[in-house]
């Protein structure tokens, strides 16, 4: 397992985090030292705390780690993980050096990655758009439909669904619905289980939610049929249920760069010149994990959208979370987005 020194910024735990299998990085000392920890979840957080791809993973680590000694038994790993809340421990020898790391699957050697993870219990996936901006691409098909080398959007997103064990699958559709229905017809040939809301007029971004049979617990997931991205629905499963949120709304940062000096006042009184700052701002990534229960707040048949059920919940007092996604995304909302996108395909034909 590679390890974190106490130079290392968040764009090296990402990659760190990313490639380690138990998904947590270690920050060690020159002499091999724990120093603290590093999961998907600090780095978030880290995000949401204003820090970036540039801050010190000291200052986004757990610095008061869980650990345990090499030569703990399996029933103590185990009880140390359940007390916790925790899916993997650092190992550490007698004189506080890291050894290695141990998760769950490994003391319980389960034979099939993710197969008894808890995961959303079905997956809505919003497929009715004209795609205006996208013609002529979108004027025979969905936008949900346009091809990124060889494979429909739509199609991609189904199979990154698959393969993270989400295999009840809603697909809501309006414009030329029959092209997608004709496609996927119910699932069987992709391994999953294809049901569609058939919107009957147009019900916005969160209206067709009502269309959906009863889901008594749980939490599902919707998401955009443009969307694309390499992060793993499984991080903001766990996201959502550690914060007990009605809504979680995923995220991505989006920075303006101001071509000019820009002047800091009181009043008439000059204070300072800001040369070509930058401004980020978190944005809707189109992307939501949404408790089983909050669905009820939907009324049947009417126009809702996305922001109307937010609000909802905030006015009722909910709790509204935001997950921050530092992967891969792009909402292939223009020709040039798709062109990007194809492009991103060809070096890594994935998610």
């Amino acid at each position: 397992m590679s390890f974190l020194l106490p130079d290392s910024l968040i764009i090296d735990a990402i990659e760190s985090v990313n490639d380690s299998p138990e998904k947590i990085a270690v920050v060690l000392n020159d002499s091999y030292k724990l120093l603290g920890t590093i999961t998907d979840g600090d780095i978030r957080r880290c995000f949401l705390n204003g820090g970036g791809f540039e801050t010190s993973v000291l200052d986004a680590m757990n610095k008061n780690p869980i650990f345990a000694d090499i030569d703990s038994s399996a029933d103590e790993l185990s009880e140390l993980m359940s007390h916790y809340g925790v899916k993997a421990i650092p190992l550490i020898n007698s004189e506080r050096k890291f050894v290695r790391t141990v998760d769950q699957k490994a003391i319980y050697q389960v034979k099939k990655d993710n197969e008894s993870d808890p995961t959303f219990v079905a997956a809505v996936i919003m497929a009715g758009g004209e795609g205006i901006r996208l013609r002529p691409h979108t004027s025979d098909k969905p936008k949900p439909m346009v091809m990124i080398n060889g494979l429909p959007i739509l199609e991609r997103q189904i199979r990154k669904l698959k393969a993270l064990n989400i295999k009840k699958i809603f697909i809501s559709v309006n414009y030329l619905k029959d092209v997608i229905i004709d496609y996927f017809k119910d699932g069987t040939e992709l391994g999953v289980e294809i049901n569609y809301l058939e919107e009957k007029k147009k019900l916005g971004t969160a209206g067709s939610l009502s269309l959906l049979p009863e889901i008594n617990s749980g939490s599902i997931l919707v998401m955009n049929g443009d969307v694309l991205t390499s992060s793993d629905f499984r991080n903001l499963y766990n996201f959502h249920k550690n914060h007990s949120a009605s809504i979680t709304i995923s995220a991505i940062e989006y920075r303006v760069n101001i071509p000019y000096g820009v002047i800091e006042r009181k009043g008439y009184e000059f204070i300072q010149i800001k040369e070509k700052p930058s401004q980020s701002f978190f944005c809707n990534a189109g992307i939501y994990a949404i408790s089983a229960d909050t669905l009820n707040k939907i009324p049947a048949n009417e126009y809702w959208d996305m922001t109307d059920l937010i609000k909802k919940c905030k006015d009722d007092n909910e709790s509204v979370s935001i997950f921050p996604i530092h992967e891969y995304w792009s909402d292939i909302g223009t020709s040039e987005d798709l062109e990007k996108a194809r492009m991103e395909f060809k070096e890594k034909n994935e998610f």
